[in-house]
């Protein structure tokens, strides 16, 4: 990257109509950050901060292609995953990513079901996640529901539980907070190496449409930070920070 350039992020994940999460929150994040947002769409939805009325899936050869552009082009410094949609989608990100990207920051953000329930990862790609694109993150960035998939109960102590994740998958998790109870939320870090850091701030009094992309505010903004080559905690500690100005 020379002098004067800006870092480049590229989000690969679903695009939102409503523009709240998915690439349209992830590109705004970036920019904010003073990094160059490039995306790769794997899906298109309908949707507003409510509901989600249709999911269109990107071709697997269409998806490759995007990722393929930008790999050519840019040097590209983090990348963030989002919405995958199914076990080939997952697969060829994977693929695009140990021969584009391997070695280099990926904040993997597992988005399996919306707020209203919609189902946006199926059960192969939730498989394929844990074996072919989980082994090469940086950081996983599970909300609570997302954890409980993996943890097969509910999210019950978020320091011990995160810990686990860290654990069971061999790499450093933020359990982000905003399904949490009260107040105030903890979004909590965990390495393998049993390093755990509680992240606690105010919930913010947010309308629906505040709140809709909250998890995708803050995991793009802890790429931007490692695109900016801070180390991943401190890169946590600013995301979440940025995060909370993001809406």
């Amino acid at each position: 990257m020379g002098a004067g350039m800006k870092p480049v992020c590229l989000s690969i994940g679903g695009s939102d109509s409503c523009a709240g999460a998915g690439i349209q929150a992830d590109l705004r994040v970036f920019e904010g950050l003073g990094s160059r947002g490039c995306s790769a769409i794997s899906a298109l939805t309908a949707q507003n901060p409510q509901k989600i009325t249709h999911i269109e899936p990107a071709s697997l050869v269409h998806l490759d292609m995007e990722m393929q552009a930008i790999f050519d082009y840019y040097d590209v410094a983090a990348v963030k995953t989002g919405m995958l949609v199914d076990a080939g989608h997952v697969a060829v990100v994977a693929a695009s990513l140990q021969q584009n990207h391997a070695g280099r920051a990926l904040v993997l953000d597992p988005v399996m079901f919306a707020s209203s329930g919609t189902e946006l990862l199926d059960a192969g790609g939730r498989n394929a996640l844990a074996h072919a694109l989980i082994p090469l993150a940086t950081l996983l960035t599970p909300n609570y529901e997302e954890a409980a998939y993996w943890l097969n109960r509910p999210v019950g102590d978020a320091r011990e539980d995160a810990l686990t994740l860290a654990e069971q998958f061999n790499t450093a998790v933020v359990l982000k907070g905003g399904h949490g109870e009260g107040d105030r939320l903890s979004d909590v870090f965990a390495a393998p190496d049993g390093t755990v850091k509680a992240f606690d701030h105010p919930r913010k009094p947010w309308d629906d449409n505040q709140r809709h992309g909250t998890g995708c505010r803050l995991a793009a903004a802890i790429t931007a930070h490692l695109a900016s080559g801070q180390e991943l905690l401190k890169a946590v500690g600013k995301g979440i920070v940025s995060a909370q100005k993001a809406t």
